[in-house]
């Protein structure tokens, strides 16, 4: 673990080959920097809380 909140220093590959955008069903990035989910078709980072991915639209963060 990579800091007192236990955030994960990366993403399992295994998550993010079965997980998927709710809004494009597309295929999803890991932003380390940000600790976000990024989906490039959508144009939203889902952010990742306490090591969990929160894969909800209206907690995504646009991107431009």
């Amino acid at each position: 673990m990579s800091d007192t909140f236990h955030t994960p220093a990366s993403v399992d590959p295994r998550l993010l080959e079965v997980l998927v955008c709710p809004v494009t069903r597309g295929k999803l990035t890991y932003d380390r920097e940000h600790q976000e989910l990024v989906s490039k078709g959508a144009k939203l980072a889902y952010p990742i809380r306490d090591g969990v991915p929160i894969m909800l639209p209206e907690e995504a963060r646009k991107l431009d």
